[in-house]
């Protein structure tokens, strides 16, 4: 369905000075109410530019003309940064009602269409853009062509601002098990995947370490220690009582992947990555009680609805979850699963310990990926938008 436009005309009752109220009718341009919005949460003309993909000149001219319009000052120009009246803050707080309700419209008219249709902007890290939002977006394809995803390769904090500021629809985040889920009254949070975190080992060491024990002297190509598999690391050591020797701390997935391959120590990574290894150049350890990252689906939460994503967002979330299950079956059947201790965290919400795709020593299985772009944030924010901490871990 086409994007909604809808002009009215809005009585506005201005709060104008403590203890005052003054009535001022007015004609205003819900478009115009926008861009004042955008001025108002991003903090200036250029970045509400930015994201209304306009000219600072076109937003200030904007601008000017809503003033017109409702004959008051919006805009204090008397210094060097752009700041709201009182005037101009009441009525950003107006326009953000109004874009709310003109959400909602679009939502309640999409309910009416047989046909599902219209954009839907997706933030996410490189790992889930190859692996789970490519074939999701075959499926849609297929069966609501008339449904466009836009993908956004953004994370960190700029990744949640964006999806609370309404520039992304959807945001995949991803973050440390252990840590409690993201938690905030504007989001609405779904797990897609629990992804494990493996260690892995150079396939040319004679005699690699099948215990932990083993791995307590051997060189570690480490996470930055605000990263996730950075904390992995040092949970592993603080529940074994030793100090690992990082030779390296290296903060992207490849070139850690890379330094193991040729030989330089061992890693820990998420089993995600592992897929864009090719067959035979790492070894993947016996040692399984690691830990595990979350893979979650957010959405903000409308003020005047529950935490639903509207119509068109739950297709494109189902796609994405059924791109996801598909994802770990085919990964079991490529890759037998080796027989763990017990505790060993599962692979996906769904499955069992024993049915972890990855085998210990080589990696094997037809049509092996070569290794590609993967990586990981340098950061203490993760690259799926949660940071390192209560809010967050790293990427892949």
């Amino acid at each position: 369905m086409a994007a909604i436009l809808l002009i009215f005309r809005y009585k506005a009752q201005l709060k104008l000075a403590k203890g005052c109220r003054k009535l001022i009718y007015m004609d205003i341009d819900p478009r115009r109410l926008r861009v004042l919005h955008e001025v108002a949460r991003r903090g200036g003309v250029m970045r509400a530019a930015e994201a209304l993909y306009l000219t600072p000149s076109a937003v200030s001219q904007q601008l000017a003309q809503l003033e017109r319009e409702v004959g008051l000052a919006l805009i204090d120009r008397s210094q060097r940064s752009v700041s709201l009246t009182p005037a101009g803050r009441v009525l950003a707080g107006y326009a953000e009602r109004v874009e709310e309700e003109l959400i909602e419209a679009k939502r309640e008219l999409t309910r009416f269409t047989e046909r599902l249709a219209g954009p839907v902007r997706i933030a996410a890290f490189p790992t889930v853009i190859t692996h789970i939002l490519v074939p999701a977006m075959r499926d849609l394809a297929a069966r609501h062509p008339r449904i466009t995803p836009i993908i956004h390769e953004i994370y960190g904090q700029p990744a949640l601002q964006e999806l609370r500021l309404g520039a992304v629809d959807l945001l995949i985040t991803e973050q440390d098990k252990g840590l409690p889920a993201l938690s905030q009254p504007s989001l609405a949070t779904r797990l897609l995947y629990v992804d494990e975190y493996r260690i892995v080992l150079p396939p040319q060491w004679p005699d690699p370490p099948r215990t932990v024990a083993g791995l307590m002297q051997v060189p570690w190509v480490a996470g930055d220690p605000g990263q996730a598999t950075g904390q992995a690391l040092e949970r592993l050591a603080g529940l074994h009582g030793f100090e690992p020797r990082k030779v390296h701390v290296i903060t992207e997935f490849g070139p850690a992947l890379a330094l193991v391959a040729a030989g330089h120590g061992v890693a820990i990574v998420p089993s995600l990555a592992l897929l864009d290894v090719p067959e035979g150049e790492v070894r993947v350890s016996e040692v399984r009680d690691v830990g595990a990252r979350r893979l979650d689906a957010v959405t903000r939460v409308s003020r005047t609805r529950s935490g639903e994503p509207d119509p068109v967002q739950a297709v494109v979330i189902a796609a994405i979850q059924e791109a996801t299950a598909a994802l770990g079956a085919s990964l079991r059947t490529r890759l037998p699963a080796p027989e763990s201790p017990s505790g060993s965290l599962p692979e996906s919400p769904s499955e069992s310990p024993s049915e972890s795709p990855f085998a210990p020593e080589s990696l094997s299985g037809p049509g092996a990926p070569s290794r590609g772009g993967t990586e990981s944030d340098g950061a203490a924010v993760s690259e799926s938008g949660v940071a390192a901490g209560p809010d967050g871990a790293q990427r892949s």
